[in-house]
């Protein structure tokens, strides 16, 4: 095998084998390197990269992902991609809506792991650490912490569309754990999730915090699982954080706040196709409008035309006309019952272990277990 074809570090004699940067190779003494010890390496050797996409400037694949902006402003109900909120000034904006007084899924969920990050570590014993849709890792340090706290290695996966904030979070956290080693890959999920070695640790645990699964619909809920039990080994894990059905009071509340970041987070994403497709959205005539849909326990948020107006895309070759009040759907949220959650994974071989939520139940946290396939379906 190609030495630039393999992205994890492995054990190979006496030697820890990292292999980065293509086919750059450091050989490091292993003397007495354990199942659990934690190796001593310079920084620059803790820490690779992969880029497995550029979603800065379009190539022949990228192309490809544009078709979507194509097929959903070329509809009747016009609709965008959620992934196109995050390049580096969005991923910046959506660190900022965590941390808004309204907006209580990131400190539910955070006070959740912070009760019960010690009780995964137990269960899943040492074992690497793979996020999806990383950002700036704030949660991953209270799993990191409990990992630490048991004397395993640490090794972590950070994945997220946004270079700048997956490179700025990496370096940050190798200066506050000395023993951390971190692949970062800035990619998609799915194409992430294919490209996935298997782990050098015991075993794996993938997690999907912050209710993310919420902006995937039904269908593709269901794809979501399938390439999840397709990147795990039997007995792996999976840890997945959904925001539960509430009041419709607090719910429009956290995704309308009164500093208005939100309505910015939203607006950028007709920056960034400007940017990425040469457009020439007018963010000054698109306003932002989210609700609670309680028939579908979703929030939606849309970007309405405060004008009639033609819109166009060079890049794409495409010109858009939308009239006074038309929207775009930008995002879904869903809220979710934590019952029907557990089945839906039971059926994909995704065996719930442990579920845990707040005081209030606005939030829940479910660690699975991969099982061999077929035995829940």
């Amino acid at each position: 095998m190609s030495l630039k074809h393999l992205a994890n570090p492995y054990v190979e004699g006496n030697f820890y084998v990292v292999f980065w940067e293509e086919n750059k190779v450091r050989n490091v003494n292993q003397s007495a390197f354990g199942a659990y010890s934690k190796p001593r390496f310079l920084t620059e050797d803790r820490l690779q990269i992969k880029q497995l996409i550029n979603l800065s400037v379009p190539s022949k694949s990228e192309e490809d992902a544009g078709n979507d902006v194509i097929q959903g402003l070329t509809q009747s109900f016009k609709t965008l991609p959620p992934k196109y909120f995050y390049d580096d000034p969005g991923s910046k904006l959506f660190e900022q809506i965590c941390e808004l007084p309204e907006y209580y899924p990131t400190r539910t969920e955070t006070e959740i792991l912070r009760q019960y990050a010690g009780e995964i570590a137990q269960i899943t014993g040492a074992c690497e650490l793979v996020e999806l849709g990383s950002g700036s890792s704030t949660k991953t340090r209270t799993l990191l912490n409990a990992y630490e706290a048991l004397n395993y290695p640490l090794r972590y996966l950070p994945i997220d569309v946004s270079s700048g904030i997956l490179k700025s979070s990496a370096e940050q956290l190798l200066r506050d754990y000395p023993s951390l080693q971190i692949l970062g890959l800035v990619s998609t999920y799915e194409l992430a999730l294919q490209q996935l070695m298997p782990t050098q640790l015991p075993t794996r645990m993938i997690f999907f915090l912050g209710s993310t699964l919420g902006n995937l619909n039904r269908q593709e809920c269901e794809a979501f699982f399938s390439q999840i039990t397709a990147a795990l080994s039997v007995g792996e894990y999976f840890l997945l954080g959904v925001d539960l059905q509430k009041s419709k009071q607090l719910l429009e509340a956290a995704y309308n706040d009164n500093q208005g970041v939100t309505a910015e987070f939203n607006l950028n994403m007709l920056k960034h196709l400007n940017r990425r497709f040469e457009g020439n959205f007018d963010t000054e005539q698109f306003e932002h409008w989210a609700f609670y849909n309680e028939n579908l326990h979703q929030i939606e948020m849309h970007l309405r035309s405060l004008r009639a107006q033609t819109v166009r895309l060079k890049a794409l070759d495409l010109s858009v006309n939308f009239e006074a009040g038309e929207t775009i759907l930008t995002e879904i949220s869903r809220k979710f019952n934590l019952n029907v959650v557990q089945q839906e994974l039971e059926a994909k071989s995704l065996k719930p272990l442990q579920v845990w939520t707040d005081s209030k139940q606005w939030f829940g946290v479910i660690l699975c277990q991969m099982q061999p396939k077929g035995i829940n379906q």
